[in-house]
């Protein structure tokens, strides 16, 4: 979206509406179109990191090993460069129109050709460039067009993405007789 901004004399009412045409007296600047309708406080040029994380998929009893792309949130972030176990083994600092154009997730020429974007990549980008408005300073730890590897990388604690939960009865645990009676 292009706008023009009047540099000519300001009349009390405001711009002189008399000149519709540019003149040398107009300059043209471009403004940072919104085009994230979701997130109309964000642009294309907001800062947002992207991390190449190794999870676990179980299919027919097997457990298979996937490379999925997930946006950073800035508190995650700082966490992960204290030391802490990640399943992150590398992230890119970059913006926010390098990997998502639209509701679509655009692969960096950085990423592996076998690793695979999360499930709501587009919503979660949006919710983690957000994070870095709020923590501007949580950008100095992957500055703009920089990678960073020196994680404390570790697959000890699997992140299994399909996994399901199934309560049965055997589960329940007996309790005392006393558990609930009044002394």
């Amino acid at each position: 979206m292009w706008y023009y901004q009047h540099t000519g004399p300001i009349h009390s009412q405001g711009f002189d509406l008399r000149s519709r045409f540019l003149t040398p007296t107009h300059k043209i600047l471009m403004a940072t179109a919104t085009v994230y309708p979701n997130a109309p406080d964000l642009s294309t040029d907001d800062y947002v990191v992207v991390g190449l994380a190794t999870c676990f998929v179980k299919e027919e009893g097997e457990v298979l090993e996937v490379q999925v792309i997930e946006a950073i949130p800035s508190a995650a972030l700082e966490a992960i460069v204290k030391g802490i176990p990640t399943s992150y083994q590398r992230a890119w600092g970059t913006t926010l129109g390098a990997v998502l154009d639209g509701e679509s997730p655009t692969m960096l020429a950085e990423f592996p050709t076998s690793a695979q974007f999360c499930e709501e990549f587009g919503f979660r980008a949006i919710a983690a460039a957000r994070t870095y408005k709020i923590r501007p300073q949580a950008q100095s730890h992957i500055p703009l067009g920089t990678v960073r590897s020196d994680f404390s990388y570790s697959l000890d604690r699997k992140r299994v993405l399909n996994s399901q939960r199934v309560v049965r009865t055997e589960d329940n645990v007996k309790q005392h007789e006393h558990t609930h009676k009044v002394l």
